[in-house]
């Protein structure tokens, strides 16, 4: 499963010719004129650049502080590298008792047993058993689990055993060892209220990028924005398309991965076998919810590209771009008319 999100995502800002309408302003004064401003800070575990293109500045960086205090707050309440953040207590309390969590986190767990149901366990947020043996962090040591030690852990991991009362606010986590990991969703989650944040500021034209999760408000200036697919295996983009109140997110096998023995070993594990999953080499998924796209590029990804975009097209309001290990392009329905390939991906290994 996912941890945290690849630098998947090439925004590519383009020049407008007119503004967006701004309110009068006194008879004589000059009319400031909208323009991009932009903002960045690292916060749960990468980048997180915002961009509005308004005419008020001052607004735009009250907002994004505003912003960035809230990815801030929600990585102490989701992470599992704070040890006194909410998951945490949940993992700890495994097999013991169930732990009443703020309504935001049980929220979030709530959604991702729904990505789970949708995508048949394949996203699955107790994978988290199994990161102690896949080291793909700042530990990483490019070393390949025995199949014992992986069996060990295996039973230890299955979403449905995840106990949520949503009316106390409660979760569970019935076996002692089991481990809620929340790479895969959470910032999607966090991307989600920061649109909201935006919007209640009256700022309806932005951008929001946090890894390889992206959220596109409106146009710049009188064009959608635009943003590009990263090429698997190079440097550059293979594909564009244009973004306009929608959400964009990418789950790729090579940003934090290994080779050995010509075999490439990535951070995107299988929860049935608790090994890198196979078939693809990344997915893109289109959506009018960050959370939802944040889950289902995952999920997707380890289903494999034929269960993968089947159930792209039967979701609602859910696109996707798949490159299979093949290096096979698919392309959802909804998207072929709007997605520009900029030229093959590389095939490599």
């Amino acid at each position: 499963m996912a941890g945290a999100r690849a630098f998947a995502v090439a925004i590519l800002l383009l020049l407008a010719g007119c503004s967006p309408s701004r309110p009068p302003v006194p008879v004589g004064a000059e009319t400031p004129a909208a323009r991009l401003v932009e903002r960045a800070r690292v916060t749960m575990g990468s980048e997180l650049r915002l961009t509005a293109w308004t005419a008020d500045e001052a607004n735009a960086v009250l907002a994004f502080e505003h912003i960035f205090d809230d990815f801030e707050a929600l990585d102490r309440q989701l992470s599992v590298w704070h040890e006194t953040s909410e998951i945490s207590r949940l993992n700890a309390a495994a097999g013991k008792a169930p732990v009443t969590l703020k309504p935001e986190v049980i929220e979030v767990l709530r959604l991702a047993r729904e990505v789970g149901d949708w995508t048949n366990g394949k996203f699955d947020v107790t994978f988290g058993a199994l990161s102690g043996l896949w080291k793909f962090d700042h530990d990483q040591d490019n070393t390949i689990p025995s199949p014992r030690a992986v069996a060990v852990l295996l039973p230890l991991v299955g979403y449905e055993a995840l106990q949520l009362d949503l009316q106390n606010n409660t979760a569970f986590l019935p076996k002692a060892g089991m481990r809620v990991h929340l790479g895969g969703i959470g910032k999607g989650y966090a991307v989600d209220r920061a649109a909201v944040m935006l919007r209640s500021h009256g700022i309806n034209d932005f951008l929001i990028q946090a890894g390889g999760d992206l959220y596109a408000g409106g146009k710049r200036g009188d064009r959608p924005w635009r943003a590009a697919i990263r090429d698997p295996r190079g440097e550059a983009s293979f594909a564009a398309m244009n973004l306009s109140d929608e959400t964009f997110s990418t789950s790729g096998d090579y940003e934090r991965f290994f080779m050995k023995d010509g075999r490439r070993y990535h951070h995107i594990l299988d929860p049935d076998n608790g090994a890198p999953a196979r078939g693809n080499r990344s997915v893109t998924i289109v959506a009018t919810k960050a959370v939802v796209a944040d889950g289902l590029s995952t999920g997707v990804f380890v289903m494999g590209p034929d269960e993968g975009m089947a159930l792209i097209e039967r979701l609602p309001d859910v696109e996707g771009v798949i490159v299979t290990d093949r290096n096979e392009v698919r392309v959802s329905s909804g998207l072929r008319s709007r997605l520009e390939i900029l030229a093959p991906p590389t095939d490599a290994p």
